[in-house]
């Protein structure tokens, strides 16, 4: 019947007649020989293609580990996109991964040489230490990442805090500082530097600016509403503005119903304990946000890592929870629950969702799908990769994103069946404890998203959607012609530049900004240690021309610090190496 066991409709008694060695089996799943189901996509294509499925898939059910024959045309993933899906991370050069591990070490050792020397007196120690009555107390934090924030974050602290002091739009203003002291400590010139281009901030649609429309209105409700609420929306916080919000959010998103949080972060970390606890499990893709990677921790849940957008490591993961259960009783997982990204903030790859789709209902399990970075800044109208895959919402469970890219306020939001959020709204501690959400903000998230919809009267939101295509298709292109090694997909406005070596991570963000161009570099804990970056955010509000001039110095600045590392050899996300050891278990 092509359906796992436990799940098969009633009457039917094929796989159980017809499989054997099923009774050896805790939870069935669709043996070798049984074919797939002629409704489900697998079953579809298995239908229309012979040979081995693309994207990892063998027929006949077998094991899914990736067929001999590598896919370069991934508009063919088993017949599961509609649009071309074109997403390529470049090798990495031998010669410049050597040279990064070289470098890292370096610096290690005279890191430990300054340790020495700290502890001896002989040079001034800057950072934190416990006091003389604690010294024979067990030592709050001693571990790998506070050394490397002491001897090697410290030499380039300077790139990073930077003060602004306007909006941040497409240019901005940043504050003058220095330091006398190599980075402890910095003091401020009382100067201005003016009119720098915002590369680095998630102002995809341009809706973060002082002027217009939203401004206008956010500005009304601040003078009728005040600025906060001072109390939970459980008490006396349930504000008209709130469920106006979370009514057009249903609606923007094609769900029935939705719940609005006054912090992303919060949105995550604590929703997701309040879905799975212990006795379920938690499949999470390795590159996920630490909010994501909290609220699964504090559920209790246990965690599995699949490789990143690796769909042969979820589905193996899959198999193995369905079949094994839970560890040592064996007994069937109360829940199993996908985690994914719509956009990852620092590869700049979008998830396979109709992938990802695909597995869930095979294996009848349930999708949590973040959409902070990706809701606004997909989709021909803006309404995130379900759109962008034109995909059915009600195939997500939980659809989670956040008002603070796109909709240029603050926030976050979970959307889903009505009685999810009816559940929410008594037992997720977002909702019970935290303050409302400040009326002003929801009034820009009202104002932002109605623009979106059209619901202003005008198409200047749609304008914005579509500006924000057209310039992140534009910007990704001149810097792969330059020779730059960039990651992610085509259609993503988060654009990974690799540095790779540590001493061009602070150089790169000095002489942009000498040069007038706000960046944000990268590097460990946020990305792996030997793969640090510049990371570019694109946005409606950046013109032809600003683009242009950034391109020119990024050019410049390449040139200088021999950033051009790229051979063309593309190596695509799909045909990366997968295996049994590739993903981490965490038990309870």
């Amino acid at each position: 019947c092509g359906l796992p066991v436990w799940a098969a409709s009633p009457g039917c008694g094929r796989c159980v007649r017809r499989c054997p060695g099923l009774s050896s089996l805790r939870l069935g799943v669709r043996m070798k020989g049984c074919p797939p189901s002629p409704h489900s996509a697998l079953g579809k294509h298995q239908a229309q293609n012979e040979g081995p499925l693309r994207n990892g898939y063998v027929r006949n059910g077998g094991c899914c580990y990736p067929a001999g024959e590598k896919n370069h045309h991934v508009t063919q993933n088993g017949g599961l996109y509609k649009r071309p899906f074109n997403e390529a991370f470049e090798e990495t050069p031998m010669l410049v991964a050597v040279l990064t591990y070289m470098g890292y070490g370096v610096l290690t050792l005279f890191g430990y040489l300054r340790d020495f020397l700290r502890a001896w007196k002989i040079e001034k120690c800057h950072n934190a230490t416990e006091r003389g009555e604690q010294k024979e107390f067990v030592p709050l934090y001693q571990d790998f990442e506070n050394f490397y924030t002491r001897n090697l974050y410290m030499r380039i602290r300077d790139s990073w805090n930077r003060p602004i002091c306007s909006v941040p739009g497409a240019k901005m203003d940043v504050m003058e500082r220095f330091t006398d002291d190599y980075n402890w400590t910095f003091k401020y010139t009382g100067k201005v530097i003016r009119g720098v281009i915002n590369m680095g901030s998630y102002n995809y649609l341009g809706f973060a600016q002082n002027t217009g429309v939203c401004e206008e209105a956010a500005a009304t409700v601040l003078k009728q509403y005040g600025a906060g609420v001072c109390s939970t929306r459980q008490e006396m916080g349930n504000l008209d503005k709130h469920v106006e919000l979370e009514k057009l959010v249903a609606r923007f998103l094609g769900v029935e119903a939705a719940i609005a949080y006054g912090m992303g972060f919060a949105t995550n970390s604590m929703n997701i304990p309040a879905l799975v606890s212990k006795g379920c499990l938690i499949l999470s893709d390795e590159l996920n946000h630490a909010s994501l990677v909290l609220g699964a921790r504090l559920s209790g849940a246990t965690i599995r890592i699949f490789k990143h957008n690796n769909m042969a490591s979820l589905e193996k993961l899959l198999r193995d929870a369905i079949v094994h259960g839970q560890p040592r009783t064996h007994r069937p997982w109360r829940k199993i629950l996908i985690i994914v990204e719509g956009i990852y903030s620092m590869e700049g790859s979008i998830v396979r969702l109709p992938e990802v789709i695909a597995l869930k209902k095979k294996y009848r399990v349930y999708l949590y799908l973040d959409e902070a970075h990706s809701i606004g800044a997909l989709g021909p109208t803006g309404r995130g990769v379900v759109e962008y895959f034109g995909l059915d919402p009600k195939d997500v469970d939980i659809m989670m994103g956040t008002f603070t890219k796109s909709f240029g306020a603050a926030g976050g939001y979970i959307g889903g069946n009505k009685e999810l959020i009816d559940y929410l709204r008594v037992h997720s501690h977002s909702t019970v404890y935290a303050t409302s959400m400040s009326p002003p903000v929801a009034q820009q998230i009202i104002c932002s998203m109605k623009s979106i919809m059209g619901e202003d009267g005008t198409s200047y939101g749609q304008n914005c959607v579509q500006q924000l295509a057209e310039n992140t298709r534009y910007f990704r292109r001149r810097l792969m012609e330059m020779g730059f090694i960039i990651y992610g997909n085509s259609d993503s406005p988060i654009v990974p530049l690799m540095l790779y070596m540590p001493a061009k991570i602070g150089a790169f963000g000095r002489e942009m900004l000498k040069r007038n161009i706000g960046v944000v570099v990268v590097g460990f804990p946020a990305t792996p240690i030997i793969e640090s970056r510049a990371r570019f955010c694109v946005s409606a509000a950046h013109t032809r021309e600003m683009l242009d001039i950034t391109l020119k110095v990024i050019d410049e600045v390449g040139d200088l610090l021999q950033l051009k590392y790229s051979r063309h050899r593309l190596l695509p996300l799909l045909d990366r190496p997968f295996d049994e050891m590739t993903y981490e278990e965490t038990e309870d």
